[in-house]
């Protein structure tokens, strides 16, 4: 099974690389899938490579339906 975790693009760095934010630490991703990810966005994330943009509402939604898995 493969687990994406919804994250927030802090900065474009070049055509195929980002900075984003999971939980307070600032890791670099791979946007080559994403090319269109612009600071702000959302991108859905696994090993490292940004799959795909989502809208905030879904983001939020997928952090909170982690965040319960991890307190279970």
């Amino acid at each position: 099974m493969c687990l994406g975790i919804p994250l927030c693009v802090l900065e474009v760095r070049d055509d195929q690389t980002a900075l984003a934010d999971l939980g307070g630490t600032r890791i670099e991703i791979c946007t080559v899938f994403t090319p269109e990810v612009r600071p702000g966005d959302y991108v859905l994330v696994h090993a490292g490579f940004a799959l795909q943009v989502l809208p905030a509402s879904e983001a939020e939604r997928l952090t909170e339906l982690l965040e319960g898995e991890r307190g279970a």
